[in-house]
């Protein structure tokens, strides 16, 4: 194993790591928002990545579009489906509850 003979200077350390230095991250605008975001990440305003909903944020709120209203018709099968809809709403929902009443908590901990 190779041992110095003598020990490195200050001034022979500080040119060596003269180049060593940090970087500014790289950050983009959200395309779907426009907030500033760290590239290759998730949006933490929207919860989108190039442009597909990732996180409960987004997708509660393309569930709500979803479930809008459809023009009445007699058949079975669009009566069949609301009901689908509309519990799938209520789960996103409750879900989205749940992590805001564990966020308050966890931020009342802190305190």
């Amino acid at each position: 194993m190779a041992v110095p003979k003598k020990r490195t200077g200050h001034s022979a350390q500080g040119h060596r790591r003269s180049n060593w230095k940090a970087t500014k991250p790289e950050t983009t605008k959200c395309p779907n928002c426009g907030a500033t975001v760290l590239t290759h990440t998730v949006c933490t305003a929207c919860g989108t990545y190039k442009g597909q909903p990732v996180s409960l944020k987004d997708r509660k709120e393309e569930v709500a579009a979803e479930v809008k209203p459809a023009k009445k018709s007699s058949s079975k099968k669009a009566e069949t489906e609301a009901p689908k809809a509309e519990e799938v709403k209520a789960e996103v929902v409750e879900e989205t509850k749940e992590a805001e009443v564990e966020e308050k908590a966890s931020e009342t901990e802190e305190k």
